[in-house]
């Protein structure tokens, strides 16, 4: 981790560690014909991986509060009975400067945002006052009913994203039956803007489906926009009443002549919404996080895992 958050390497407590087929980091969020085997990390950050199939893999974590994805960058070859020791691993997540805010909670999920009631007529008793609360059917279609007129707006040091931030940006459902994309805002102020340097913005998403994520700072109509997604995602996570899905990240550089001394606005918008299945196109934001202009100072990493797996088949 960076010395933004501590000097000192910290343990990977809870880290996500298991083997899967040879790929890129996160590779094994799609992968469906290979065979994977997990565990979790305890409060220290060992673990160990046993009843392996015989074959090769790469070696994948992920650590709860933290963005991005590991891969260990040598391939492991597990042979009946051997008994693997990959040692200490080190993780450093993204970082290049002091973070000046942020929303939600690195873990991949929505969970934590804002989960309205639902609609009366479609009640499922068994996830009332529940933890799980999301489950409910027909929650996307209350986005329109609390912003029908205009979207969220959320601002920093004011608002509470357990309150104020909708768990998913979907499409608004019009008077004609019909659906429009969405656009919302997060205001901030900034006290100093070094006009020579670059802020990084840095957004998770839980899951998308069909979706197109595009980034605007201070002008909303800016054509082309700053960023763009592109159109991502096949989830269904919303239809399915689930909270996360496949895990995107990203991380955008912001020039400084952007932004401005005072007041500031950055613009999500979400724009498609032309076909049948219209009031699914969306997306679930796991964490977003402005970054600061980085110092000169050098940074170190976090260690997500100190490992003595016994990564054995038996």
């Amino acid at each position: 981790m960076s010395r933004y958050v501590s000097e000192d390497c910290i343990p990977g407590k809870g880290a996500y560690v298991g083997l899967a087929p040879p790929g890129d980091a996160g590779s094994f969020q799609r992968d469906c014909k290979g065979y994977q085997f997990w565990t979790r990390a305890d409060e220290h950050g060992y673990y160990s991986i046993k009843n392996i199939r015989e074959g090769q893999y790469n070696l994948y974590a992920w650590v709860p509060g933290f963005i991005g994805d590991y891969r260990y960058d040598a391939a492991i070859n597990i042979t009946a009975g051997c008994d693997s020791d990959v040692g200490e691993l080190v993780y450093e997540p993204p970082r290049d400067g002091p973070t000046l805010w942020e929303i939600g909670i690195p873990d991949r999920s929505a969970a934590e945002f804002y989960v309205p009631d639902p609609n009366p007529n479609y009640i499922n008793k068994l996830y009332v006052n529940h933890p799980d609360r999301f489950r409910q059917y027909g929650l996307w279609e209350r986005y329109a009913e609390l912003y029908p007129d205009q979207d969220l707006i959320y601002t920093i040091g004011t608002s509470d994203y357990a309150k104020d931030w909708f768990f998913a940006q979907v499409t608004r459902k019009k008077d004609d039956d019909t659906y429009e994309g969405t656009t919302w805002q997060i205001k901030f102020q900034l006290d100093n803007v070094n006009k020579s340097g670059t802020f990084k913005l840095r957004i998770s998403l839980a899951t998308a489906n069909i979706a197109e994520l595009q980034i605007r700072i201070n002008d909303p109509k800016a054509d082309p926009p700053l960023f763009t997604t592109g159109v991502i995602g096949k989830d269904n996570t919303i239809l399915r009443h689930g909270i996360h899905g496949l895990y995107w990240l990203y991380s955008i550089g912001i020039p400084a002549t952007l932004l401005v001394q005072g007041n500031n606005t950055l613009f999500l918008t979400q724009p498609i919404s032309n076909s049948p299945l219209a009031a699914f196109h969306g997306l679930m934001y796991d964490y977003i996080r402005l970054e600061g202009p980085p110092s000169s100072t050098s940074t170190r990493g976090v260690k997500p895992a100190t490992i003595a797996p016994n990564t054995s088949l038996d």
